[in-house]
Order: structure tokens, then sequence, then C-alpha cells
């Protein structure tokens, strides 16, 4: 039995306020069961309590799913799997690729790819920067990596034209918009309401600009 079970009422709430259905919530148990056990040893987080996590990972990861409309996605600096593993949970067949250079997060995505069973996942033990993938991914995601600027400069190579950043941020970043480097623009910036969780949470999403006419 899970050691989480007693989380599942709380979870299944969550999953409906998110117009998600309530069948994901064992493997998102599983998954949470797993990351808070290897927590204990390799501090994938700074948070500890399960019913924390449920809200602030779980539940935060999961609010952006109406946008993740394209396939394959890279999601980068992704830490414990957040929010890439919750997003592949929630979107079968959707291809993700989980890059972290931290050795002992990586080798715990590895672990979580392989218990949950995720066979669209892959992990990329390497700084973003370095995968030598351009132009491959529709979508980039970050949860707490850096300014938009900083993702960019990082990971702006691993899109396809028409590829999107999906950046989850606390109060809507105009500071930050405002220090997109040229070749980039603002396509929309989405408040969302993540259950549990009483703070501001917004979605932005950047592309590339387009190509002036010859």
């Amino acid at each position: 039995m899970n050691p989480l079970a007693h989380l599942r009422p709380e979870l299944i709430a969550g999953l409906d306020a998110l117009a998600l259905p309530a069948s994901l919530a064992e493997p998102l148990l599983d998954y949470l069961a797993l990351l808070d056990r290897w927590n204990h040893a390799y501090n994938l987080t700074a948070v500890r309590d399960p019913r924390v996590m449920l809200t602030r990972h779980l539940l935060d990861s999961l609010a952006m799913h109406p946008f993740v409309d394209a396939s394959p996605l890279a999601d980068l600096g992704t830490g414990a799997g957040l929010p890439g593993i919750p997003l592949a949970l929630a979107r079968p067949g959707l291809v993700v690729a989980l890059v972290e250079s931290n050795g002992k997060k990586a080798r715990f995505l590895r672990e979580a790819v392989r218990t949950l069973g995720l066979a669209d996942v892959r992990v990329l033990a390497s700084r973003a920067e370095a995968v030598d993938e351009p132009g491959r991914y529709a979508l980039i995601t970050a949860r707490a990596l850096d300014r938009l600027a900083g993702i960019l400069a990082v990971g702006g190579h691993l899109l396809a034209p028409g590829g999107r950043l999906l950046a989850m941020k606390g109060q809507r970043p105009d500071a930050e918009i405002a220090e997109l480097p040229a070749g980039w623009e603002l396509a929309a910036v989405h408040a969302l309401r993540v259950p549990g969780l009483d703070a501001e949470r917004h979605l932005v999403e950047i592309r590339r600009c387009a190509a002036e006419p010859a």
C-alpha cells in the first residue's frame, strides 16, 4: 500500500479543480512516495512535507497542462522531475526530455522513469546549454530555473521554429518580460489558479520573433 494513500482525497480534489481525471491520482502518488523516500537521503527538494509537495510540486506543475499542446518537450533544470514527470503522467504519449546536470537528481529521475513506466521520457544528465539537439523541441519548460532571458540564453537553441518557452512564475514578471533579448517576443501571460496554493502563479509563453520579410 502506498504510504501516502491518505493524501488521495486531497489529490483527487485538486485534479478535479484542474479538470484532470481522478485516475491520475495513483501514478502521481507513486511518484510522490518515491520522491519523499529519496528526498530523505538526496535532498532533492527543500520541501519536506508530502502534503506540501502535493500542492507546491504536483498540482503546481499540472496547472500548466492546458498549454502543453505539442511534443516533444524539454524540461530544463527539472530537478526532481518538475514539471516534466507530472505532465508526462497527465498526457500519455507526450515525449519529454528531463534535463538535469546534478548527478544525484539525475539518478533519481532515471529511477522514477523506470518505476513509473514512462516509456516516452528520457533523462539528459547535462546542463541545458550543453544539450546538442538544436531545434528538436516544440516546447521547453522551466519552473524555477532563472529569469526569462537566462532561460532563453541556455535553452533557446533547443526550440524548433514556432516553438515556445513555457515558464512558470509567481507574480507577473513584467520586468523580466521587458528584458527579453532580441529575437524573442511575449506570446501570452496566463494567470493560473493552483488548488490549495494561496499565492500568485503565472505561466509566461515566449516565442521566437517571426523573421523579417526579405
